[in-house]
């Protein structure tokens, strides 16, 4: 426990801390929390990447506990001595991946349990898996809050998980608007652009997984150009990210005979930049929270082309600011994206409603203002095992 004149610490457990929406919040929220009311540590389940050197707040300690595939009984050991260890007042976890652990955390004496719902995978995108829910179920009592990131996932925690309401908090996402933004008038050619300035650039940002259904995008690309043939000269595609589904895609694309038209560079440092070249964001996930990466693109000004998902209709006002497509339809998301290709006056309308939804609605500043005011409530609770009141 923190002493008189030492700020509490927040430990933060998830999977793995590497390039995603997630993580990203994740750091935007510890660099921008004030130093004098909490300290932060962060703990791996697996690993953490270089992308772990974005956390620019001095002092946080950042631990990977290299969990095995399966159970691993011995990482709940490990996890138990560092909790023991660090005697944090908050424990913060994300995702299913970490949710088991709050026993252990209460055994721990961790005050202050709280465990963040951001979105699905591609093997649950409904939230109806039965063994995960009934483990969601057995911990709840010894949550203090659940904190969804949309309204479709806390509706979810309320009529599926059983969460009360004093317990299930909602906590938007939120994006920097001072470093998204659009491109500063007057700039020439912009820094990230790869493909010429007369081409109409459909661009995307995530890690290469199934949830993202980024082979989708690519279906909806090919059916794209076969719907506009006297566009289809000008019609390029980038993909943003790495992870273990781009090398499918990459083939994808090649058989496709795409390759000069389709840019896969992998992860990148310079998502600004780059995003600034895009005419629409496109995303095709078959289940999402509130995804970072489309805050991102409407705080740069872009217009949203989506699957209909998730939290992103909360996000995305259909015919005002991008257009929607049920999910793993390449055919209707080609339909959304014609839209825009055919109706370019449309591109500023709506980029420009995307970005003032950004400013007024998904402020860094007001996400972190709720987690303080969340971790704020460690001094509220004791170390019982008993479900609070």
């Amino acid at each position: 426990m923190a002493s008189q004149n030492t700020p509490p610490l927040v430990v933060h457990l998830l999977y793995r801390l590497d390039v995603g929406g997630l993580e990203t919040l994740l750091i935007d929220c510890i660099n921008r929390m004030p130093a004098e009311r909490y300290r932060h540590a962060v703990i791996c389940l697996t690993d953490y990447t270089a992308f772990a050197q974005k956390i620019t707040r001095p002092g946080v300690e950042i631990y990977s506990l290299h969990k095995a595939p399966g159970l691993s009984p011995g990482t709940h050991v490990a996890l138990w001595k560092l909790l023991r260890k660090l005697r944090p007042s908050v424990l913060h976890t994300y995702n299913l991946a970490a949710i088991e652990y709050h026993f252990l955390a209460a055994l721990a004496g961790v005050p202050l349990r709280i465990h963040a719902e951001h979105g699905r995978d591609a093997s649950d995108p409904d939230g109806t898996n039965k063994k995960h829910n009934t483990l969601r179920r057995w911990l709840r009592p010894l949550i203090h809050r659940f904190v969804p990131v949309s309204a479709d996932l806390q509706g979810w925690l309320k009529s599926v998980i059983g969460v009360p309401e004093r317990k299930n908090t909602l906590v938007p996402n939120g994006v920097d608007t001072d470093h998204f933004a659009p491109a500063p008038a007057g700039v020439g050619v912009i820094k990230g652009r790869h493909f010429p300035p007369s081409c109409f650039v459909i661009g995307t940002v995530g890690r290469a997984q199934d949830v993202k259904n980024h082979r989708g995008l690519v279906q909806a690309f090919i059916r794209l150009r076969e719907k506009l043939p006297t566009h289809r000269e000008r019609l390029r595609l980038v993909i943003i990210g790495d992870g273990p589904c781009l090398p499918a895609v990459r083939q994808q694309v090649a058989d496709a005979g795409l390759d000069d038209l389709v840019w896969l560079p992998g992860a990148r440092s310079d998502i600004r930049d780059v995003m600034r070249t895009f005419s629409v964001f496109a995303l095709s996930s078959i289940a999402e929270g509130t995804p970072v990466t489309i805050l991102e693109a409407m705080a740069t000004g872009l217009p949203i082309v989506a699957t209909r998902v998730g939290g992103i209709p909360e996000v995305v006002q259909h015919g005002r600011t991008g257009m929607l497509a049920p999910a793993s339809d390449a055919d209707a998301l080609a339909d959304a994206l014609a839209f825009y290709v055919e109706q370019p006056a449309l591109l500023a309308e709506h980029g420009l409603a995307s970005r003032r939804t950004a400013e007024a609605r998904f402020s860094i500043d007001a996400t972190v203002a709720a987690y303080l005011d969340l971790y704020d409530g460690h001094a509220r609770f004791t170390n019982k095992l008993s479900e609070p009141v």
